[in-house]
């Protein structure tokens, strides 16, 4: 009767033992998924895939400004910016092409940069104001084909007259075609895409966030 009594108890001890393990193990998943990361940090998207073509104009002197006025060559973005940009690029990579990128997150400071070199909203956003570049959602983009060379798209980038427009309609059938491959991609994956400039999209859920001034390390 005793040890019966005993093991019962020792019965006892262990459930709530175990039901004590049980809810450190529901706490623990709690901190797991607490650390995940939010949709609007800040991240690397060469951190994220390895399927995109860099061609960083900013990080030289290669540019409308005629100025380097990023350190380092490297593109950040928002999480949520980056994993629409990963599924645009599965479309085109279908379709046998791959996106390049010419620019994406700014700093303010460089904005700011810029500002002082060209101050002209035509070309450049007043800082005071920031631009979607400074929020983490914009990409100044084209397109390459299998062997890594950029389809024409009628201008250069950063050419800021109505040539470069969406609506100019002075362009070959071809170069039509893939300025239209372009945006219609983008836009079914969320991008909205801005009328002067055929390389630039912003993606819609990031139009309200903040005006950033992260900065990333350069190795």
């Amino acid at each position: 009767m005793i040890a019966t009594f005993k093991n019962i108890i020792s019965l006892l001890f262990l459930a709530v033992f175990l039901s004590c393990q049980s809810q450190n193990a529901v706490v623990n998943s709690k901190n797991q998924v607490a650390t995940v990361v939010d949709d609007t940090t800040f991240v690397n998207l060469k951190d994220y895939s390895t399927d995109f073509i860099y061609d960083m104009k900013y990080a030289t002197e290669d540019n409308f400004l005629k100025a380097k006025v990023y350190d380092c060559a490297e593109c950040y973005l928002r999480l949520k910016t980056v994993k629409a940009l990963i599924v645009a690029n599965e479309a085109f990579v279908k379709k046998g092409f791959r996106i390049k990128l010419f620019d994406c997150y700014r700093p303010l400071d460089i904005q700011k940069k810029m500002w002082t070199i060209v101050s002209n909203p035509k070309y450049v956003a007043d800082p005071a104001r920031g631009s979607i570049h400074n929020r983490g959602g914009a990409v100044d983009i084209t397109l390459v084909d299998k062997k890594g060379k950029e389809l024409d798209m009628g201008t250069a980038f950063d050419f800021f007259g109505i040539e470069a427009s969406h609506g100019y309609e002075k362009l070959s059938q071809k170069i039509k075609y893939n300025r239209i491959l372009l945006k219609t991609v983008m836009t079914q994956n969320g991008f909205n895409s801005f009328d002067s400039e055929w390389w630039h999209y912003n993606l819609q859920s990031a139009l309200k966030d903040k005006v950033a001034n992260e900065k990333w390390k350069c190795n």
